[in-house]
């Protein structure tokens, strides 16, 4: 007696399905097992050694099948796992990003501000710079004219007054000049009456002095550390005032302007070498005539040169 072939396939499947859904329950798979064995021998006596070989290896197709399913299935729910965690890596790292971008895009408003101020204060500086430039120029274009005059001035007076004579010597001293004129030339032993030899060199220096009418002559008198006194003269000081004073008279009796004249008495307290024999007394007994520029018509010309070059920035 043949049982329905489909009948038995159908059977099967429906055991394997059973089969896999209950291998957690042993106790009842056991018997279930027990059951299929049972009926696979009834129904083996009714079918054909043949057909179940094809039975059984369709069964074990269909047991690879879900088999293969269920590996790409726990694949599939992997690679799921994975990819979700990706995008959540992702989202994060857009998240971090537009976080980045918003304080990049502030920092660059911030930047920009802050560039545009320093251009601003970096302009203001070089404006500055360039007027200081143009002050410190015109300063140095004073000072050059001065030292132009003062050498024009030394040029006069070693012309008019000479320089083979070793008791006169013209030189220039920290920006003005100077002529510095022996004691024995000027006046006798422990006198300030000028001598006619003085009067001559003195006409020399009035003639250079009135050529100048916008420079000062200082006199100062120089003595050697010798104790003075005499008449009404206490000392020293009073002595190298009293030849400053007899100098200047003779240059006012030659016509320079008195406004132009200053008096001065250094004492023996600015020697030239040591007091310390006849020789170097005599060199330290001595008259110095200084003229430089009048120093209120010196800053007046800077003034009038700052207010030009202000008057000039503001156009």
């Amino acid at each position: 007696m043949y049982v329905n072939t489909k009948l038995i396939v159908y059977f099967l499947v429906i055991l394997v399905i059973v089969i896999n859904k209950i291998k957690n329950r042993i106790s009842s798979m056991k018997r279930i097992i027990l059951m299929a064995a049972g009926m696979a021998l009834i129904f083996s006596s009714c079918v054909s050694k043949k057909e179940f070989a094809a039975l059984e290896a369709k069964q074990k197709e269909t047991q690879d099948l879900l088999n293969t399913a269920t590996v790409k299935l726990n694949s599939c729910l992997e690679e799921k796992a994975a990819l979700s965690a990706r995008t959540k890596g992702l989202q994060d790292q857009v998240s971090d990003l537009r976080k980045t971008n918003k304080g990049l895009i502030e920092s660059t408003k911030d930047l920009t501000m802050l560039t545009t101020k320093g251009a601003e204060n970096l302009e203001k500086s070089l404006e500055s710079l360039q007027e200081k430039d143009l002050k410190i120029q015109r300063l140095q274009d004073a000072l050059t004219k001065k030292d132009s005059v003062t050498l024009a001035l030394v040029t006069s007076l070693k012309k008019e007054v000479g320089i083979n004579d070793p008791d006169i010597e013209v030189n220039v001293e920290k920006g003005v000049v100077f002529i510095s004129i022996s004691d024995k030339l000027l006046f006798k032993s422990g006198s300030y009456n000028v001598t006619s030899r003085a009067k001559e060199v003195l006409t020399k220096v009035a003639k250079v002095v009135n050529s100048k009418p916008d420079f000062e002559c200082m006199v100062e008198g120089h003595t050697d550390n010798v104790p003075y006194k005499k008449g009404v003269l206490l000392d020293n000081w009073d002595l190298s005032v009293k030849r400053s004073t007899a100098i200047i008279r003779v240059l006012q009796e030659l016509n320079v302007n008195p406004q132009q004249l200053i008096a001065a008495g250094r004492s023996f307290y600015v020697p030239l070498v040591d007091n310390n024999n006849a020789d170097n007394r005599a060199t330290n007994r001595r008259t110095r005539i200084v003229i430089l520029p009048k120093i209120d018509q010196f800053y007046d010309m800077i003034e009038k040169e700052m207010k030009t070059l202000s008057e000039a920035g503001g156009q």
